[in-house]
């Protein structure tokens, strides 16, 4: 290819990176929104914290239930498709659960709908796309759409806490709908079909038949070894570490007696953190291998949710900033970790299919995180119990990563197992 060629196409990749971090931004920035509308919704509606607390995990239900549907959209259908459904399933929610007068009306709108938006826009599209185009450093290349996670918390929780001081919650969940709705008829102009196309490289592949010796993975095929279940396994204690935190630190803080605002920053800040936390995650497993990688941030995360649980002691900034900075800089860590895992474990024209089947568990683990949070707060009073759950499921991860032998053998860059070795090796599991 001559230059000319050369800077169309490193111009075209750095579109299709600049789409898939757009797209996962909006998805998981709108709807972490929901820490901050936490107490204002849960008084409007008069409900109590458990009730409110269902919303996030009908989202996370709702995420993990259609994550496989949202594979097979973004594998069949192709990006325009999956992006086009899922910013106006998440915009219709938002502004529909701002007119929820009923808490059925916003755990329809603001959950269920906002999952199905989030499952559409988010990793699922984005695994399926970079690995069409990118085989090498994949965890890095991962870790960018996956950072928009933190940007989008970083800017739209404490963005819409400011709204909050300016109007009620029901302008403010329409506003943020309205504006996923105007990113519609933008997105569409991308190069989505060129995007859905792949690699000349990616194509060749995905013609080759599929067998359990050789060709594409497959569902089918994946889930019949340990490597998949072992993911699933650590996916869902992940999700359930940290969303046992996340959708209740800004009302924890609130009632330690912090500024609202403070510590809608403070979650903010946590998102900020993770950008950077991820893009080195990414880097480093690369470098390094997963297994040491993921092992030094599950630590990094439980040293925060401890941080956190000593608030409620000693409400200390000192330990709002230590649980910012270690739970922050590793939320959303572990998942380009996952996600290249299952590039390079299953490669092959599956990708999206399989990453959303095994979404599924980071849903589950949510919904039932947050949902188990906000019971064990009513039942005890506190959020200890919540938090030393949320500990607990972080160390459950890190097992998993040790116990699996395809996970802990993949270490430095395929080094100690061979890049074209890894997926024989798991093959030999189902034969």
């Amino acid at each position: 290819m001559n230059g000319a060629g050369d800077h169309a196409g490193r111009a075209f990749l750095g579109t299709l990176l600049v789409v898939t971090f757009l797209m996962n931004m909006i998805a998981r920035g709108v709807t972490e929104t929901f820490a901050v509308f936490l107490l204002p919704v849960q008084q409007g509606l008069g409900v109590s914290r458990p009730e409110i607390t269902l919303t996030y995990s009908v989202f996370m239900l709702a995420y993990g239930a259609f994550a496989p549907l949202a594979g097979q959209l973004i594998d069949r259908f192709g990006a325009r498709i999956a992006y086009g459904f899922g910013l106006a399933s998440l915009g219709c929610g938002y502004l529909l659960a701002g007119s929820a007068t009923e808490l059925w009306h916003y755990l329809f709108a603001a959950g269920f709908l906002g999952g199905l938006g989030s499952a559409s826009l988010g990793m699922i599209a984005a695994s399926a796309l970079l690995s069409r185009w990118f085989t090498d450093r994949i965890g890095t290349i991962m870790s960018v759409p996956y950072a928009a996670i933190g940007a989008g918390m970083l800017i739209l929780p404490p963005l819409t806490q400011l709204m909050l001081a300016s109007t009620d919650w029901r302008v403010a969940h329409r506003l943020l709908g309205a504006g996923v709705l105007l990113m519609l008829p933008l997105i569409m102009l991308a190069p989505l079909r060129r995007m859905t196309a792949g690699s000349l490289a990616w194509q060749k592949l995905r013609r080759q038949p599929t067998t359990a010796a050789a060709g594409p993975w497959t569902v089918g095929t994946a889930v019949r070894t340990s490597a998949f279940w072992g993911l699933f396994a650590a996916y869902l204690f992940t999700s359930a570490a940290a969303y046992s935190v996340l959708p209740h630190s800004v009302a924890y803080l609130i009632e330690a007696g912090f500024n609202p605002l403070l510590a809608a920053s403070a979650f903010g800040l946590t998102g900020m953190l993770s950008v950077f936390g991820i893009l080195a995650i990414g880097w480093l497993s690369d470098r390094f291998g997963r297994l040491y990688t993921a092992s030094w941030s599950y630590l990094s995360t439980v040293v925060g949710i401890v941080a956190l649980m000593l608030v409620s002691v000693w409400p200390s900034l000192v330990l709002v900033y230590a649980f910012v900075w270690f739970f922050g800089l590793m939320q959303g860590a572990r998942g380009p970790i996952i996600i290249a895992l299952v590039a390079r474990l299953f490669p092959g024209g599956g990708v999206g299919t399989i990453y959303g089947t095994l979404s599924l568990s980071m849903g589950l683990g949510a919904g039932l995180g947050s949902w188990s949070s906000g019971l064990l707060y009513e039942m005890t009073g506190s959020y200890m119990a919540s938090f030393a759950l949320a500990a607990a499921a972080a160390l459950a991860g890190l097992s998993i990563f040790w116990g699996v032998r395809s996970l802990r053998e993949e270490r430095v860059g395929g080094a100690r197992t061979g890049l074209s070795q890894l997926p024989a090796l798991v093959r030999k599991e189902h034969r």
